[in-house]
């Protein structure tokens, strides 16, 4: 199986376990995490270009497990994480994984927000080397081990 297939195979898979557990996943911990995810992914070579940052808001607006929240809040919250990222990467970087380390209380929830980052980093058929390591940093942030995610 080519790379590419199971890049989307394995973004697909994170997609449906996350929809299983749609109900679970209602709580501001696990909304601000998403979207610091989600930031995290859209500017993880360092850089947040305006086509990337679209493209991410898609996917998000787009992700039924996210609908338990309103679309302008996601988009309010998942912009202010990526200006962060934005004015300094690095810095940003820490304040966002914070954010993201906020749903470690709950297991389902850490889960699913890393599972998150796969089918943001993967909805393009590329989960890059970049991508992955935001998403391996987030694991441990969650303390959770990145092998469970493939990464």
């Amino acid at each position: 199986m080519a790379l590419w297939d199971r890049v989307k195979e394995s973004a697909q898979s994170m997609q449906s376990q996350l929809t299983a557990k749609k109900n679970d996943l209602k709580s501001g911990a696990f909304r601000d995490a998403s979207m610091a995810m989600c930031a995290l992914v859209a500017a993880a070579d360092g850089e947040v270009d305006a086509a990337e940052r679209r493209r991410v808001a898609q996917l998000i607006a787009g992700n039924e497990v996210l609908s338990n929240f309103p679309a302008e809040d996601l988009q309010r919250r998942f912009n202010e994480y990526l200006d962060k990222l934005a004015a300094d990467f690095d810095f940003g970087k820490v304040g966002v994984l914070q954010e993201v380390a906020k749903a470690k209380k709950k297991p389902a929830e850490a889960r699913a927000v890393i599972q998150i980052g796969v089918v943001i980093g993967g909805a393009d058929g590329n989960f890059d080397d970049a991508e992955q390591s935001v998403v391996r940093e987030a694991c441990f942030a969650l303390g959770l081990p990145p092998q469970e995610f493939d990464l």
